[in-house]
């Protein structure tokens, strides 16, 4: 590996690092938040869920527009919104004003996911992808194990608030680290036109879903997901007759093994990404563990993931991609079966091996299935590609936040929680751990699927 790549991976591995870091250590910090605002258990799942939105959202459009400018030039101006409005985070005066400036964070995310694993794909060969994106999602997952550590620290020494502007300052390094060691742009569409119309189609189906979803079962949530599944209809109806589309719908119709791959990553993430938002809850509220004491316990299942997925990467460029990804979700199912029996007595010690379960699964999973998608497709869809994935990671990231929502709306509707409403919680986090088993059976039958002929 020559130094450009090296540098580039450095780069690409700095920005991954951020968000998960920040992300799973503001899990930890949510009850704080809720003392220090007031906030409802469903109101707080919106400063999560605001942000997985407007990242989902904003990837593929920013994607093409990298692919018309350059990916270097999105990729920085992310990482700088990103750092800005995180530091806004932290010294926000409400709950509301917290969402708002998360919204905007989840924009300069889009910035930055919807074009850092094309610029990985761009630089290393295709014998050599496998080795980077298992090192690329290996320091995802680190941050995950991280973020619950000193994010716990952090929130218990320190206050909330500290967390968000230690990551804003993170941010900036990473920004003048990509100014100094990105040494290309990867423009693979210039001269060619934006497609706004197709963008705000886009932009307000894939929100009415997404929202849509976040409202069940309120009429209001049907109502959202009706219009949101009718405008992406009219997105690939006119997508397919536009010169320049924002997205080129023809490389799903066409290519199955990007397809199914896309929806295995997008089940995936909707039957799996609620569990730390649960579990942080249970730990907090249920277990009466402090934020740091519940940040050692969720540590093992994230330093698992690290390690697995590390390996794993670099295991896909010589067997089945295929083969590794399906048997990583099936290990999965078997973790969420055993959360959706936990109670508030279970000991730790069946609680921790379960999380290292679903940790092991996660990290076989992600690297291979991403190996698979980015090599799928041509070079001069590697934007597109890289933009689908992070869509069905976030996207399917604010569906598992939904089902969480849903079911903890459902059983202690707008309520604090508090000992009284504790039996009600636990019946919501049941609820969402069963949907979620279920949901990753499916995923299993879809990433076995496409390897079938």
């Amino acid at each position: 590996m020559d130094t450009e790549k090296k540098s580039a991976l450095f780069v690409i591995c700095m920005s991954a690092f951020l968000v998960p870091f920040m992300g799973s250590a503001l899990n930890l910090a949510l009850p704080r938040i809720s003392e220090t605002f007031t906030m409802s258990a469903v109101a707080l799942a919106w400063v999560s869920t605001s942000y997985l939105i407007a990242t989902a959202v904003c990837q593929v459009p920013f994607a093409r527009l990298a692919d018309l400018i350059g990916r270097k030039k999105v990729f920085i101006a992310g990482v700088f919104l990103f750092a800005i409005c995180t530091f806004m985070c932290g010294i926000a005066a409400s709950g509301a004003q917290l969402i708002v400036f998360r919204v905007l964070s989840g924009v300069g995310s889009a910035m930055m996911f919807g074009t850092n694993i094309a610029i990985l794909t761009s630089i290393f060969p295709r014998n050599e992808r496998g080795k980077a994106f298992g090192i690329s999602t290996s320091v995802v997952y680190f941050a995950l194990a991280s973020g619950p550590f000193f994010g716990g620290i952090l929130t218990h020494h320190f206050g909330w608030r500290s967390l968000l502007l230690v990551c804003s300052v993170m941010a900036f390094v990473v920004a003048f680290a990509g100014l100094r060691f990105l040494k290309g742009e990867w423009i693979e569409a210039k001269g060619e036109k934006f497609d706004f119309t197709g963008t705000i189609v886009y932009a307000l189906g894939l929100f009415g879903l997404v929202y849509g979803f976040s409202k069940l079962p309120s009429i209001q949530g049907f109502a959202c997901i009706a219009a949101g599944t009718l405008s992406l209809v009219l997105f690939v109806a006119f997508e397919k007759r536009c010169a320049y589309p924002v997205f080129n719908v023809d490389i799903f119709s066409g290519n199955r093994i990007f397809s199914l791959s896309s929806l295995a990553a997008l089940i995936n993430y909707a039957a799996t990404s609620a569990v730390a938002f649960v579990m942080s809850l249970y730990l907090q509220h249920i277990r009466e563990f402090d934020a740091q004491q519940a940040g050692f316990i969720l540590i093992p299942q994230a330093c698992i993931q690290s390690l697995v997925s590390l390996y794993s990467g670099r295991l896909s460029d010589r067997i089945s991609a295929s083969a590794l990804a399906t048997a990583g979700m099936a290990v999965i199912v078997v973790g969420l079966t055993g959360l959706v029996f936990i109670s508030e007595n279970t000991s730790l010690f069946i609680i921790i091996a379960l999380l290292i379960l679903l940790g092991a699964g996660f990290g076989l999973f992600s690297s291979p299935n991403t190996n698979v998608i980015m090599s799928s497709v041509d070079k001069k869809y590697y934007g597109q590609a890289s933009a689908t994935t992070g869509t069905m990671r976030l996207t399917g990231q604010a569906f598992s936040m939904g089902i969480a929502m849903m079911a903890i709306a459902l059983q202690i509707g707008g309520k604090v929680i508090t000992p009284e409403v504790h039996p009600q919680f636990m019946h919501s986090l049941h609820i969402t751990f069963g949907i979620c088993a279920g949901l990753c059976l499916l995923g299993v039958y879809a990433s076995s699927f496409r390897v079938r002929k």
